[in-house]
């Protein structure tokens, strides 16, 4: 039978979690039927983690009901839920690289005769269940001297044969070239072929059409809908996961675009990293600012930390002013006078005992090398000039960062590498959780800075915001550049239109 005219197999109804000061999951509806592949999409904080942490017991749920099967399920841990036939398989393989496949596959449950394992008979039994996916390997060679898809295909092998009814797939195929990801997808559809019910989550819209039946998409750990997947057009996806309409309102300020017959300032040509970002070019000029959009998981940050270094590329060049530059580390970034503030400032932007003081001069600090340190004096100095310049507030270098707002602790990020006098400077999710306030006032310096003849490469979610200081945008979709926008292109329409084109179109 189609899998549509079958009674659900799993069903969870209200589904709701509160965490302290946030309702990560509100009310949510979700099924799965048998033998379908069942896209769950959203952007970061959507709720798509959490719901799959209720399904599998390592969150207890407020609100709401969990059926299998038609039965009211409760499970208290990840065990449970396999015993319940509930499976998961998550990006990074969690499985042993420093024992076998066939230890792995059997984990916790390895055959044994008088207390002693069967290794033979084990050996035996993985190839045959590995037989089923068409993977002629050694049993008994380690699991890490495979490949990251061989490995997965593994993972879901071992999941599958503890829980065969319900597969979850979290991100399988985020760091597989095209090949490996065509090699999950023949497992995927075997099993779905099978009866399994799988729940398939991802950040690649490509294959979202390419191996699904159904999707459903939350937003901020609410229910958006679910449609057929054959029924829903790539751009109404689009809408339905970030929340904004096609109709384009952004207010628009002036945009520099640098001189007509100036130079690119910083050019990469074919700057890649396997299963990362896949090869782009890429130039910005002084005064300019380039923009960097695309759904989370597409590839934005990756392709700011292949530029600055702190992910080596794999191949490509990157130019100064048309001079070839070696950039395989953030020192080499540095000394270059290059800048990256990150998307995640608590983890790798600020450091949390330090004051702001020290927090302000590092990238100075790193630049002048390890032998001609900054005295207290300078330090402090410089910290009192930029706390005046930026506004930061409370006034006192000396105080923990930890204790500012986020927004303050942006703006001491941003004065990090103002310090450096950069030439080129990277902002990732600069306005990312800051108060109204000081997310105008980063609005304002990122004009101020282009104005003074900073290059910038901006990334962000924030498409307004984007359309209304950016001089050029690049659209990534599934760890690609896609397309660059320009003049009267620069518009919400015209981003959400070239995130949401096929493959095809986009090469058009």
């Amino acid at each position: 039978m189609p899998p549509d005219t079958l009674p659900p197999l799993l069903e969870i109804k209200g589904l709701t979690k509160v965490f302290p000061g946030i309702t990560a999951l509100d009310q949510v509806d979700f099924s799965l039927r048998r033998g379908e592949v069942h896209a769950l999409l959203g952007e970061n904080g959507a709720g798509k983690s959490t719901l799959i942490k209720c399904l599998t017991g390592v969150h207890p749920r407020d609100k709401g009901e969990i059926r299998l099967e038609g039965k009211s399920i409760s499970p208290s841990g990840v065990g449970q839920a396999q015993r319940l036939a509930i499976g998961s398989v998550y990006q990074e393989v969690n499985l042993l690289p420093n024992l076998s496949v066939a230890e792995n596959i059997f984990l916790g449950r390895q055959p044994t005769r008088f207390g002693l394992v069967r290794r033979r008979a084990m050996r035996r039994a993985a190839e045959e269940i590995l037989a089923r996916y068409r993977l002629d390997i050694d049993a008994g060679e380690k699991l890490g001297a495979y490949s990251v898809a061989v490995q997965q295909i593994i993972a879901i092998a071992r999941a599958v044969d503890l829980s065969a009814k319900v597969l979850i797939l979290d991100e399988p195929t985020a760091s597989l070239d095209r090949g490996e990801v065509d090699l999950i997808f023949e497992v995927v559809r075997a099993l779905r072929d099978e009866g399994l019910g799988i729940i398939f989550i991802t950040h690649f819209l490509d294959q979202v059409y390419e191996i699904s039946d159904r999707i459903t998409v939350l937003r901020n750990g609410r229910l958006v809908g679910e449609r057929l997947t054959a029924d829903l057009p790539r751009l109404e996806l689009v809408t339905m996961m970030l929340g904004r309409e096609l109709d384009d309102k952004a207010q628009k300020v002036s945009r520099g675009e640098g001189q007509a017959d100036q130079n690119p300032l910083v050019s990469f040509r074919g700057l890649t990293r396997k299963g990362l970002v896949e090869p782009f070019d890429l130039e910005i000029k002084a005064g300019e600012v380039l923009g960097i959009v695309g759904l989370l998981g597409s590839g934005r940050t990756e392709t700011a930390k292949v530029i600055f270094g702190i992910t080596p590329s794999d191949d490509g060049r990157s130019f100064i002013r048309g001079r070839e530059v070696a950039l395989k580390s953030p020192t080499a970034a540095i000394a270059n006078k290059f800048g990256y503030c990150p998307e995640d400032r608590k983890a790798e932007g600020i450091i949390s005992g330090l004051s702001v003081r020290e927090n302000l001069s590092l990238a100075l600090q790193a630049r002048r090398g390890f032998f001609r340190p900054l005295s207290w004096a300078e330090s402090r100095k410089l910290a009192e000039k930029f706390i005046k310049l930026l506004d930061i507030r409370p006034q006192d270098a000396e105080k923990e960062i930890q204790l500012l707002s986020g927004g303050n602790q942006q703006k001491v990020l941003l004065a990090r590498w103002l310090a450096t006098e950069p030439e080129f400077l990277i902002l990732d999710e600069p306005t990312r959780g800051i108060d109204v306030g000081a997310h105008a006032e980063i609005i304002q310096l990122i004009d101020r800075l282009r104005r003074r003849g900073v290059a910038l490469m901006v990334i962000s979610s924030e498409l307004e915001e984007v359309v209304a200081y950016s001089s050029r945008v690049s659209v990534m979709r599934d760890h690609r550049h896609v397309r660059e926008l320009k003049g009267d292109e620069v518009s919400v329409a015209g981003i959400m239109k070239a995130i949401a084109a096929t493959r095809e179109e986009a090469n058009a």
